[in-house]
């Protein structure tokens, strides 16, 4: 039987939204504050307004010196003042000469004509004398002026996702906000007429949403903003109203309704929209029957997965192939996966053939981490993934892992 062409290794599959996404143009730039810009991209350079950091800064307690004085200790020096952080020009307008010192804080700026700090642990102060008990070499305990960026210099480049850091910078510039992309708009449409509303009761054979929210979840993460469409009936009719709903959001993700049995109609009605599948299946485990395709509607081109209705299935297939898309959105250059090494607690078997990401527990300490499979009952077992901090990731090609071994983890 030769192969399906739309069933990708995993690998191939990885790549093929990676490139994908790297074609996405971004979503509209806006002003924001700071914190409401956190999680989301630049759309502007940040510059330097002056000289980082603009004086030559100490850093450490201490006291300032010429490193000439002090290459022989213990060495008696003069002591001609003090400077803390945030001196005044004046205040801090003192010149080291041969045999003298100044006394000195961190973050303040260093006199003129010394060219070391001694840590305040290597001197002792008596009066107007120190006395320096360990040699410092010229450029100790000082950034000079202008070492971390000069006026104008870009500190940090458009494209960079906003943490607390990025915050930082721009704070130490004086801006108040920044040009950020807007959040890319993710429609999360759950399928199949087992589905409930989270806040009704189900009946006997029904199961309440749960993907429309862990989806919602992992899309608001990844800095996107979700819109969760109502359930898809397993209706080829409502299905299609509702994915025309879904197609005015900058991503569609469809959860259920892509496997192989008679109500599975996703694939069918989304075919009646022309659409273009770049891939219709993944050699992995959970999360095989995922879709990955695009569709042209009213002058616009939407992306969009069909992921798997299991809700493990769902939560890993969105963090393997949806989020690249969601940062070719953003503005972003799409985020490696983040992949760690750690040790195999214990043993186990699996059968070959496909990729496969276990739920894990990672723990360990730092010098050695560990990790362990946690017990689960297939990919609809929400208990086993909720108490996963990882995966532990499975190669098509083997078979038994032996404990202590080092395996690959995909973080959460």
């Amino acid at each position: 039987m030769t192969p399906d062409p739309k069933l990708l290794s995993f690998s191939e599959a990885r790549q093929t939204v990676e490139q994908y996404a790297a074609t996405l143009g971004p979503t509209q730039p806006e002003m924001l504050s700071l914190l409401d810009a956190l999680g989301l991209v630049l759309a502007e350079d940040l510059r330097a307004d002056r000289d980082f950091p603009p004086f030559p800064r100490s850093t450490r307690d201490g006291f300032a010196v010429r490193a000439a004085d002090v290459a022989a200790t213990p060495a008696r020096l003069r002591c001609v003042g003090e400077i803390k952080a945030g001196a005044t020009v004046e205040q801090s307008a003192i010149k080291i000469a041969a045999g003298e010192a100044a006394e000195i804080m961190t973050g303040a700026p260093v006199p003129a004509g010394a060219d070391a700090v001694v840590m305040v642990e290597y001197a002792e102060r008596d009066g107007d004398v120190v006395t320096v008990r360990r040699a410092v070499r010229a450029g100790e305990n000082i950034v000079p002026a202008a070492a971390e960026a000069r006026q104008d210099a870009t500190m940090v480049l458009r494209g960079t996702r906003v943490n607390h850091a990025i915050v930082a910078v721009a704070a130490a510039v004086g801006r108040a906000e920044i040009a950020a992309y807007r959040r890319p708009r993710v429609a999360v449409l759950a399928t199949g007429d087992e589905l409930v509303d989270i806040n009704l009761p189900p009946g006997p054979n029904e199961i309440r949403n749960s993907n429309s929210y862990s989806l919602a979840a992992q899309v608001y993460a990844a800095g996107g903003e979700a819109v969760i469409l109502p359930v898809a009936p397993d209706s080829a009719h409502e299905l299609a109203l509702l994915l025309r709903k879904g197609f005015q959001s900058d991503l569609l993700l469809i959860s259920g309704g892509v496997s192989m049995g008679k109500y599975d109609l996703v694939e069918q009605v989304l075919a009646s929209f022309d659409a273009r599948f770049l891939f219709t299946g993944v050699r992995i485990q959970p999360g095989k029957p995922v879709v990955f395709g695009e569709v042209a509607l009213h002058g616009r081109t939407v992306p969009f997965f069909g992921l798997p209705g299991n809700p493990v299935s769902t939560m890993v297939t969105f963090q393997l192939f949806a989020r690249p898309l969601l940062d070719g959105l953003a503005g972003s250059k799409p985020q490696p996966l983040p992949f760690a090494q750690a040790s195999l607690k214990e043993e186990f078997t699996i059968k070959t053939g496909l990729t496969r990401f276990l739920p894990a527990q990672l723990g360990g300490t730092h010098e050695r981490p560990e990790v362990e499979l946690v017990r689960w009952q297939g990919s609809g077992d929400l208990m086993a993934v909720s108490g996963a901090n990882c995966y532990i990731v499975v190669p098509p090609d083997r078979e038994r892992f032996a404990a202590g071994e080092a395996v690959t983890v995909l973080l959460f």
